[in-house]
């Protein structure tokens, strides 16, 4: 298969429902529905898309993740990202609608505090020098992020992912790339222009959450690691909690 992204008219200058990144995501999908991307296929690289399509880096990737939330696509580390069989329709998901609201974002929430918690608990008991170098460079992305005036959402989302391949099970990293960037709250909430501290202090916050879950694992100390990500996410779930009393 040809690597490169068929040519197409850029995107910002089309008339859109649902952005940029859904667009990138219809045009990806219809490239796999049409047979041109198969099953096993390796996706075009980011660069070719953003050329194809005239979108940056960001948006890509975050179609990406919505592929990846959408079982169409699986990301193998150092590789690439390759297409998958269609799933069926009677498979778990958590879909756009199923994270709508406040309460939606909170129950999901609860959920990767059960998963993302133990998964603390074993990067810090396994991770290896080479993740512990993803973990730290996840973290860098997160804070030139945030100098850039970005929301950092890939860079938030690779950490946790870099933390979840760092257990040496699988299955953690497959449900959060099942999962994807929509698990962020930010990206369905305005979680950092709510609070009271200004986006910028909310965001710094944020990286030194995410600094003293890299310290406790890098520490290879489990329940410092488990006791660091459940304050990060609860923190999460509760600021969504106040966010939404002060709205009632």
């Amino acid at each position: 298969m040809n690597r490169s992204a068929p040519r197409a008219a850029p995107l910002a200058t089309r008339n859109r429902r649902g952005g940029l990144v859904q667009e990138v995501v219809q045009h990806l999908q219809q490239l796999m529905q049409a047979g041109q991307i198969k099953p096993g296929d390796k996706l075009p690289t980011e660069s070719a898309v953003m050329d194809a399509l005239g979108v940056s880096r960001t948006v890509v990737r975050e179609a990406i993740s919505r592929l990846q939330a959408s079982g169409r696509v699986e990301t193998r580390h150092g590789i690439g990202t390759f297409a998958l069989e269609a799933p069926t329709t009677h498979n778990f998901r958590i879909a756009e609608q199923d994270m709508a609201t406040v309460d939606d974002v909170i129950a999901v929430l609860e959920l990767r505090i059960s998963l993302e918690t133990e998964a603390a608990g074993l990067a810090a008991q396994r991770a290896t020098p080479g993740q512990l170098t993803a973990m730290a460079t996840a973290l860098h992305g997160f804070a030139t992020a945030i100098h850039s005036q970005s929301d950092a959402v890939p860079s938030d989302f690779q950490f946790h992912m870099e933390i979840a391949q760092a257990t040496g099970n699988r299955h953690f990293a497959d449900l959060m790339t099942y999962l994807g960037t929509h698990i962020i709250p930010r990206t369905r909430i305005k979680t950092a222009d709510q609070g009271p501290e200004g986006r910028q202090a909310y965001l710094e916050r944020v990286h030194g959450e995410h600094e003293s879950i890299f310290n406790a694992i890098r520490n290879h100390d489990t329940e410092a690691a488990r006791a660091a990500m459940r304050t990060h996410l609860s923190n999460s779930r509760d600021r969504l909690r106040k966010a939404r009393e002060g709205a009632a």
